[in-house]
């Protein structure tokens, strides 16, 4: 397996801090994991049109 850089310097000697930099500000621009959907609460479901008790 061949390891390949994800990017590579094509003008000028950066330090090790602006490569940090430039890696922090690649990082962030990854996409996330979707924010956890909220328990569903029976008695807010329970005042939905159309809404059938499911008690247990």
């Amino acid at each position: 397996m061949s390891e390949e850089s994800l990017f590579r310097v094509v003008r000028g000697t950066p330090t090790a801090e602006e490569v940090a930099a430039i890696v922090g500000a690649l990082f962030s621009l990854a996409p996330t994991a979707p924010p956890a959907r909220p328990a569903r609460s029976r008695w807010r479901e329970s005042a939905l049109p159309g809404a059938r008790p499911h008690w247990r």
